[in-house]
């Protein structure tokens, strides 16, 4: 019988800490062949990238294989040397990293570096490199292609440097390909591309991949094996999808039930639900709270060598028209470049529009500077919840002091004895451990990062919540609560939501009404469930008929 392509057999990988040698994984057995694509799914901190980083000895100073073996095509890779390593990373081996922000050269140009990857395996002179660039950046869905090549990494979207990060993983034509949240900051539309394009190598290429995600639905979709890692060990591998159909082990069985599906709904996502949710929302009379009316945000865009040219413009928001009440949720959705967060940045008053009015109970807020609506008192009743909970978190501030901030900042008449208890209770209000309450962003994980950001949003009591992907880098699981006490708020306290998200069944479980946005436009708008089961524009039809599912 023939040996598989990928061959992980008892593996053990140990890491060592001040605080003593940390196993990360443990007893690990994976068998891959050509042509096979296996999903690696289980929450943060199970041993998912451990894994996939073992095969390509990233494993950083302190990390080591304590036992086992990993077999690729009949080379021994747990103890490869430079010259093996330098040879098959790239070339043999691709890997699409989960963030593609701190995996790419910050200060090399997106062209350079993937002219680079392919002169440094020969695919590609000198001369032929600029029109495989090209042709790798089209591959990933990218038209722009001359402003994207001469752009730095930071001046791209993540959704961006995603595709820039999986056109990398393309360029050499490997023949495994390690995908680690390959899809995570895309949209539903653009997901589908890609995976779609993965799975034509997987046809036409015999590639073999492996692909770790934390989305069940795209692992049913596309993957031919599953693999749940609970703490460091395999807690069930299935060779079909009867994983799906039935479940043996307890874990697999939360996972699945935290997935949201064409009928989920928020109440049952997990086991421990708040008792708010176990109850019908209240009808309440509705109060008009915002009112968008011909919003338009103008941006200039930039020449080749980096400066604005005043004659080059667009819109990215275009004439936008809506409502929300008080107490409900609207979802905004779309793909990535449509206008989503520009038009949650405006409304926030984090950007000026360029024309159109922003009424906020009755005042146009729109036409304040934003040196005067700092200091206005509408300025605490619109709070934001950022896509990013890292990097919209201060890395040298604890949990308690992002918290109190705002509280310190904009809250003229709080009572300096009580600032501990307040902060206390904003916690223990989004489900926040208070023995982490001192500790530094970077200590938390992103579940509990994602908590603090709430908390500090919901610290001033506003009206409005504007809330960014909230939980698009989050586990199933962990994205459940989240969901849970997003929808808990709500109900307690008669919130507003704008719910901008990639993920249409979160937005479906969620929200009360939705705009779908396409190009800066409101294509379509009404209530939920009428749009999601009887779409009228051909976009919505087309992102709702993208959106990968689990068995029925």
């Amino acid at each position: 019988m023939a040996k598989p392509f990928l061959q992980i057999k008892n593996l053990a990988v140990d890491f060592a800490t001040r605080r003593g040698v940390v196993h990360a994984i443990d007893d690990i057995n994976i068998n891959l062949n050509k042509g096979e694509v296996i999903a690696i799914v289980g929450e943060s901190g199970s041993g998912k990238s451990v894994t996939a980083y073992s095969i390509l000895n990233l494993l950083g100073n302190n990390g080591k294989i304590a036992k086992g073996s990993i077999t690729f095509d009949g080379m021994n890779l747990e103890n490869p040397s430079a010259s093996l390593l330098k040879d098959i990373r790239g070339r043999e081996i691709a890997m699409i990293f989960q963030n593609p922000m701190s995996t790419l050269n910050p200060i090399r140009k997106v062209g350079d570096q993937l002219s680079d990857m392919l002169r440094q395996h020969a695919q590609a002179t000198s001369q032929t490199a600029p029109r495989k660039v090209i042709e790798l950046l089209h591959k990933v869905e990218i038209q722009d292609t001359k402003r994207v090549t001469n752009a730095y990494p930071f001046e791209l979207s993540g959704g961006m440097c995603q595709r820039v990060m999986i056109a990398l993983a393309l360029a050499c034509n490997s023949r495994l390909l390690i995908a680690d949240e390959p899809t995570t900051g895309l949209d539903v539309t653009t997901q589908k591309s890609i995976m779609d394009l993965i799975m034509g190598l997987v046809k036409h290429r015999n590639l073999a991949v492996i692909l770790i995600t934390h989305d069940l639905g795209m692992a049913y979709q596309y993957c031919d094996k599953f693999v749940v890692m609970e703490k460091g060990q395999v807690v069930e591998a299935c060779d079909d999808h009867s994983l799906f159909t039935s479940p043996q082990h307890s874990y697999t069985k939360k996972l699945l039930a935290a997935t949201p599906g064409i009928s989920s709904k928020v109440e049952h996502l997990t086991p421990t639900v708040p008792v708010e949710l176990s109850k019908p929302a209240v009808d309440v009379e509705k109060k008009e709270l915002l009112k968008v009316e011909g919003l338009v945000k103008t941006c200039i865009l930039k020449s080749q060598g980096g400066f604005k040219s005043q004659g080059n413009t667009f819109n990215a928001v275009d004439g936008v028209n809506f409502t929300i009440y008080q107490g409900e949720c609207v979802g905004l959705v779309g793909e990535s470049g449509c206008g989503k967060s520009t038009t949650s940045r405006l409304i926030a008053r984090l950007e000026q529009p360029s024309e159109g009015r922003i009424l906020f109970l009755g005042e146009d807020i729109g036409q304040v500077s934003d040196r005067d609506f700092i200091r206005s008192p509408r300025r605490k009743d619109i709070q934001m919840v950022f896509q990013d909970p890292t990097g919209s978190l201060n890395p040298r501030h604890s949990a308690f002091q992002l918290i109190s901030e705002p509280i310190l900042r904009l809250q003229k008449d709080f009572n300096k004895a009580n600032l501990k208890d307040q902060v206390y209770q904003l916690a223990e209000k989004v489900g926040l451990p208070l023995e982490l309450i001192y500790r530094l962003p970077h200590q938390l994980s992103g579940g509990q990062k994602a908590r603090v950001g709430i908390a500090r949003a919901i610290a001033l009591n506003p009206k409005l919540l504007i809330l960014d992907e909230p939980t698009s880098a989050l586990d199933v699981s962990v994205q459940a609560i989240v969901l849970q006490l997003l929808e808990h708020l709500r109900r307690e306290h008669n919130l507003s939501y704008l719910f901008v998200s990639h993920d249409l069944n979160v937005v479906r479980m969620l929200s009360q009404r939705i705009l779908v946005m396409q190009s800066g436009k409101i294509v379509e708008s009404g209530e939920t469930a009428e749009v999601m089961s009887k779409p009228k524009h051909l976009f919505t039809k087309t992102l709702l008929a993208a959106i990968p599912q689990l068995a029925s």
